[in-house]
């Protein structure tokens, strides 16, 4: 400091200035010991940045935007969305959306909006300082037009109708509400006239154009009417056809007996009119016509089949088929018949024997004539002598001519029978031809076993299929199984399930823990026992239990390289000792930042035994929330197990316990072969405090953080098989299962 300096400061006008100085300095520093942060951090505020997202997704009355909140100062956003209004800048006090709080992007739908109308919207952010708006965006919902429909082409033209119908090809924004074709005799026709109202569809319809006059030109056009108003198709025009007779053609005649003989016809053409009458007639004179012997066979076109009764033996007969309609009647070509001259036995032949067993075969015959009589009984009939009749065995198959099958049963094995074909009509009984054959001795079954499923420490699930029971009743069947291999029924435990062929399931208990097993089915019947193929498992290895610091006592079980709990975590302590918080009210649950747990719907009584506790996220991250010496997956040690296990899109079947207990019905793929046992205990929302998914969706989280408000969990499902990986909000409540340290 110079001379000048130091006189300055030591002049009485200085000392008072030194004075003020002090007081100045002196009130500085009182008022900042009197100002909070927050106020300090006011001083030095940045404002939120706002971007309003893009309008997408416009329809007439809704649309989908957004917007991203920035700032290089974090600041709690206590309220984001969009707002929108018919003017420009639309503010909070109009239409708006309340999205979740934060900064980062956000979508909002907008909906109840006016068709064809123009919307101005802003993107908002609303903190304890200010309310930030985005830029301004505009866009126009969808408007409402008619409908657009075209003409679809005129078919099946016939006297009195026509098909049409109609191609929506818009409906204008707006519902269709009536929708058909009209049409007249004059061009452009409209819906005051003729129409048809059809079913509502919003692509191609098909109408029916009924009432018409024979021989007249039409014009017709679609219509479809929407809340703005009525459109037509194009307009086509066709003619309805000339009435006139039928055709039809003359079958030939079968069948023929001394009285009886079977014709019919084939009306291929109506003649455009309704055929009311058809059959035949006939007559001993040419050119038969309806005023002779005639058969009435129902209305209509087509093939039909007509009976000629009351006629004479030995005669010849003329027949023409018929068909009438409005017009009239015409007649098929001219066919003659002679009837038998007598009636005799009939005429058959024994069918070779085939499908033989140690008691069934099976023959039957061919009845190539009825001898001029109605067959009153046919089968085939059997013994051990020659030359078999209708008094010893026999089966009764039908009364008819032609072939038929005949079931032999009640035989005995290994014995020579002697079979023939029967037929009795009105005059008698005649056989065919005879056939020999010698039923089988039985042989042992055949059948394979089971894949092993649902393995645990103590129990598995197997069985068999029994494809033939070797002609012999299957007396016993099941499974046997050993630790050595070739278990027997008669050195081996066994179950015993059923006496049938088929498909049967085993319950396999009472096993060793960590023990490979050798398993067999086996089937019995009066020749001996069989086997199936050789299979072979292991049961779950069991490393004990655990018990945490409230008592709780887990089961475990070692999958792979890893020691897992068996049941879902229930503790209420860390476990230094410290409570954890149960939060009952489920605005205090979506509002926490802190550990807390709770028991599903709270409600302990039925939860907390079966399904533990649902704990969010940051009580896992407290690291006290398993028993000493475990601790809560990390998301590579999930990834470890459900690889171990062959992937995701499986481990889920292999993890879940099995039955619909617990899990709902279908509970599809659980075999619970780990020994995991996972049940679906639900899951509490972070963002409401509600519950959801007890019964069908099981959650449990892992130690690892996805960002800063989330982290991963694992998941899985009643209707499939998939363990899903996802990064939930920290605040949802899930389950836990504990993995030992190593």
């Amino acid at each position: 400091m110079d001379n000048t300096q130091f006189s300055i400061l030591n002049s009485p006008l200085f000392g008072i200035k030194k004075g003020m100085l002090f007081l100045i300095l002196l009130s500085s520093v009182f008022f900042f010991s009197c100002v909070t942060e927050d106020e300090l951090a006011e001083l030095s505020y940045i404002p939120v940045t706002v971007v309003t997202t893009d309008v997408s997704s416009i329809t007439i009355n809704s649309a989908v935007t957004g917007g991203n909140l920035t700032s290089k100062q974090a600041r709690n956003i206590i309220a984001r969305g969009v707002c929108w209004a018919t003017t420009p800048n639309p503010t909070l006090t109009g239409s708006k959306t309340v999205e979740s709080k934060g900064l980062g992007k956000f979508t909002s739908s907008i909906t109840g909006l006016l068709p064809g109308t123009v919307y101005y919207i802003r993107a908002y952010g609303v903190n304890n300082l200010e309310t930030a708006y985005g830029n301004e965006i505009s866009f126009r919902t969808v408007a409402l037009t008619a409908p657009t429909v075209t003409t679809t082409a005129i078919k099946a033209i016939t006297p009195t109708s026509a098909t049409s119908g109609g191609v929506i090809i818009t409906t204008g924004n707006a519902a269709i509400t009536a929708q058909g074709v009209c049409w007249g005799t004059t061009d452009n026709p409209i819906i005051t006239g003729s129409k048809t109202s059809d079913s509502i569809k919003y692509s191609t319809y098909t109408s029916a154009i009924t009432g018409l006059t024979p021989n007249t030109k039409y014009y017709v056009r679609a219509y479809a009417i929407n809340s703005v108003g009525i459109s037509y198709g194009n307009t086509l025009s066709f003619t309805t056809n000339v009435i006139g007779l039928p055709v039809i053609t003359t079958t030939a005649i079968s069948a023929i007996t001394t009285t009886t003989a079977t014709g019919g016809g084939n009306v291929t053409s109506d003649g455009s009119a309704t055929v009311t009458a058809r059959g035949v007639c006939w007559s001993t004179s040419s050119s038969p016509t309806i005023t002779n012997s005639i058969t009435s066979d129902g209305p209509g076109t087509g093939t039909f089949t007509s009976l000629l009764t009351l006629l004479a033996p030995n005669t010849k007969y003329y027949v023409r088929a018929y068909a009438t309609n409005s017009v009239g009647t015409s007649y098929g070509t001219e066919i003659s018949f002679t009837t038998a001259i007598s009636v005799a036995i009939p005429t058959l032949s024994t069918t070779v024997i085939s499908s033989i067993t140690t008691t069934t075969a099976t023959s039957g015959g061919n009845i190539t004539s009825d001898g001029g009589a109605t067959v009153t009984s046919r089968g085939v009939c059997w013994s051990t002598n020659t030359s078999p009749t209708i008094g010893d065995n026999k089966t009764t198959d039908g009364t008819s001519i032609g072939i038929f099958t005949s079931a032999l049963t009640g035989l005995t094995a290994g014995t020579k029978y002697y079979v023939r074909a029967y037929a009795t009509n009105s005059v008698g009984t005649s056989y065919g031809d005879e056939q020999s054959f010698t039923t089988t001795l039985p042989s042992a079954p055949v059948l394979t076993t089971t894949s092993i499923t649902s393995i645990t420490n103590t129990t598995a699930s197997g069985g068999g299929n029994v494809t033939s029971d070797g002609g012999g009743t299957i007396t016993a069947r099941g499974v046997c199984w050993s630790t050595s291999t070739a278990p027997t029924v008669s050195l081996s435990t066994k179950t015993t399930d059923g006496t049938s062929t088929g498909i049967f399931t085993s319950s396999i208990t009472g096993l060793i823990v960590g023990t490979k097993y050798y398993v067999r089915a086996y089937a019995t019947n009066s020749v001996g026992t069989s086997y199936g193929n050789e299979v072979s498992f292991t049961t779950l290895s069991s490393t004990g239990t655990v018990s945490d610091i409230d008592g709780n006592i887990y089961h475990t079980v070692t999958i792979g390289t890893q020691v897992w709990m068996v049941e879902n975590l229930k503790t209420t302590t860390y476990n230094d000792g410290t409570s954890i918080p149960n939060v009952t009210d489920p605005t205090a649950w979506s509002a926490l930042a802190t550990p807390a747990y709770c028991w599903y719907n709270n409600d302990a009584a039925t939860y907390k035994n079966t399904y533990g506790a649902l704990y969010n996220w940051y009580t896992v991250n407290t690291g006290k929330l398993a028993p000493t010496g475990w601790h809560v997956p990390t998301d590579a040690e999930w990834t470890t197990l459900t690889t171990y296990l062959g992937g995701e899109n499986v481990a889920g079947g292999k993890l879940k316990e099995t039955g619909i207990t617990h899990w709902i019905s279908p509970n599809t793929g659980a075999t619970n072969e780990s020994g995991f046992s996972a049940l679906p205990g639900g899951y509490r929302y972070g963002s409401n405090g509600t519950f959801n998914g007890v019964g069908y969706y099981g959650g449990w989280w892992g130690s690892t953080e996805g960002n800063t408000s989330s982290a991963w969990h694992r998941y899985m499902y009643y209707n499939n098989s998939n363990v899903y990986r996802y990064s939930n909000d920290e605040t949802d409540g899930f389950s836990v299962r504990c993995l030992r340290d190593f």
